[in-house]
């Protein structure tokens, strides 16, 4: 059994003369174009994210600041890197004060893994060259209760 939207059966007129107008919206370019956008954001998801990746230890006081200082990082590979560049700890006093300015501070983020005679070679060799430093920790997760 069939019947046709347009009153006359098969003898239509004219451009409906073999059936209705098509009224639907043909969403596959629009599928497409959504896949295609998606993997465009799944490869450049990694590249969003900056810096040096560290696991700083959690403490309980924290001071907001927002001051914008160089950074050197310790990684648990125990590498030291200022800013994004891998360098030498016996380096790092002539490097800030050549790149940054003299009396200068600058914050240092250690990985909580790095033993600690790391983190104090580094900070020995930045007060030996008068350089302030601001150690960067995560505020503790109040949310969870030690036992």
């Amino acid at each position: 059994m069939a019947f046709s939207t347009n009153g006359h059966g098969n003898l239509g007129r004219g451009r409906f003369q073999h059936g209705g107008a098509l009224s639907e919206i043909n969403v596959t370019p629009f599928v497409d174009v959504l896949l295609v956008l998606l993997i465009i954001f799944m490869l450049t998801a990694h590249v969003m994210e900056s810096g040096i990746e560290v696991d700083v230890p959690a403490v309980k006081t924290t001071k907001d600041t927002t001051k914008d200082l160089p950074i050197v990082t310790i990684t648990k590979d125990h590498e030291v890197f200022l800013g994004d560049k891998t360098i030498n700890i016996n380096e790092l006093a002539s490097s800030i004060e050549s790149g940054y300015a003299k009396g200068q501070t600058v914050y240092v983020k250690a990985d909580k893994q790095v033993a600690f005679e790391i983190v104090a070679q580094v900070l020995a060799e930045l007060g030996a060259a008068k350089i302030g430093v601001s150690v960067v920790t995560k505020p503790e997760d109040t949310t969870r209760r030690s036992r």
